[in-house]
């Protein structure tokens, strides 16, 4: 099995949305670029996305921002209103050099959308769903079908623009008692893919865990924003619910620790460069 963790762009946020300010414990409106608190202290983050080749499977996880952000490959302050909105794009701005777009790193590649066997959505935020038309023609686009419910039941937190004329296939969790909540699904059902609930950041977020030969990777998308972040238990600052939140960063922090584990990665973590990993 080969990983490749590709790198679709950057995100500019408050820094308190990745690492949690427990003493000032602001919310999203104060993470905004409408507070002085939400303007100040803000770092650039990588967006990552993953391509996973395993025998003939080609699987995609996450898309990454969309080139409509960046339509030269700048900062467009215009462009991404108009893709996201305006209030997602004051809590969180986006940029994408040329060729960085997962669509067009896919391309040069030599993969086509419609040689993806699966799209694996690890939740529907902007920056993971923002390229999802760009690979539309994927086989099959899944996504936890509690995720799904949280756009619905907390609209204001997603972008359901992102996702129109995209056939979304869901998915239901097995209680397998694994992950934080005691629920996975074996995605091609020979143990080399679990998809993996680690609830807190979203109802229906998704790790993804990849086996092979004793060992394996951990893809723990916004479970935890970097290592530091179960390195030192520091939760996402933008938890649906803290408590799970927490107890899916154990959880991630267990598994990074075990022997076996090659590598564990969050999807935002600026100490990560794009590279391959064979298992």
């Amino acid at each position: 099995m080969r990983i490749r963790v590709l790198q679709t762009g950057k995100v500019y946020v408050s820094h308190a949305l990745p690492f949690k300010d427990a003493a000032k414990n602001p919310n999203p409106l104060q993470m905004s670029l409408l507070s002085l608190y939400g303007r100040r202290n803000r770092i650039w983050l990588p967006v990552s996305a993953y391509l996973i080749e395993r025998g003939d499977y080609k699987i995609l996880v996450d898309t990454g921002w969309h080139r409509d952000i960046s339509p030269d490959g700048e900062y467009n302050r215009r462009a991404q209103v108009k893709h996201m909105g305006l209030g997602h794009f004051l809590l969180n701005q986006g940029l994408v050099p040329k060729g960085e777009a997962v669509v067009e790193q896919l391309a040069a590649l030599n993969i086509a959308p419609e040689d993806l066997d699966f799209v694996i959505m690890t939740h529907l935020h902007t920056d993971h769903a923002s390229g999802l038309k760009s690979v539309k023609n994927a086989k099959r686009i899944l996504v936890s079908a509690a995720e799904l419910r949280d756009t619905e039941q907390y609209p204001i937190r997603y972008v359901a623009s992102m996702w129109d004329g995209v056939k979304l296939e869901t998915f239901d969790f097995n209680d397998t008692g694994v992950g934080s909540v005691g629920k996975s699904l074996d995605l091609l059902g020979d143990g080399s893919i679990e998809l993996v609930n680690i609830p807190g950041h979203t109802s229906g977020l998704t790790a993804v865990k990849l086996n092979g030969g004793g060992k394996f990777v951990l893809l723990f998308s916004d479970g935890g924003y970097a290592k530091k972040s179960w390195q030192e238990l520091i939760p996402p600052g933008t938890a649906l619910d803290e408590e799970l939140a927490l107890k899916s960063l154990l959880w991630i922090r267990e598994m990074s620790l075990r022997k076996n584990c090659v590598e564990s990665l969050a999807n935002h973590d600026p100490d990560v460069v794009p590279h391959v990993i064979t298992l």
